[in-house]
């Protein structure tokens, strides 16, 4: 299964720190047999509310491929963890393919529109 965690990280943690911690939990998806396919670091932006009296925090972005013993392991993590302020993981679903309905050419068009003035449709 395929997922996409993304958690915020206090912006008082120093930037070597931050590395480490996303280090340990890819280590920790590791440990079950998952893998990580991205990690991107977003950077500082502003919560929506505030956290624990903090107005900011450092957003990292991770895409995983392993199985769901891996997001309790990982989730565990995060609890544990008091540098990170909220974390949210989600299953992604793979996209639905949508027919798409034939088009009439330009030439069947017109005929038709000469049908129905004519009065000869079927």
């Amino acid at each position: 299964m395929n997922y996409e965690s993304t958690f915020i990280v206090s912006t008082e943690l120093p930037a070597d720190k931050v590395e480490q911690l996303i280090a340990k939990a890819v280590k920790t998806i590791e440990a079950v047999k998952g893998t990580v396919k991205v990690v991107q670091q977003l950077g500082k932006k502003k919560l929506a509310y505030p956290i624990n009296k903090l107005r900011e925090g450092n957003y990292v972005y991770m895409e995983l491929s392993g199985e769901g013993s891996m997001i309790s392991s990982l989730e565990s993590f995060f609890k544990l963890n008091d540098s990170v302020i909220r974390f949210l993981t989600v299953k992604i679903e793979k996209k639905k393919k949508f027919v798409k309905l034939a088009v009439r050419s330009e030439q069947a068009v017109e005929n038709l529109a000469t049908e129905v003035k004519n009065g000869t449709t079927k």
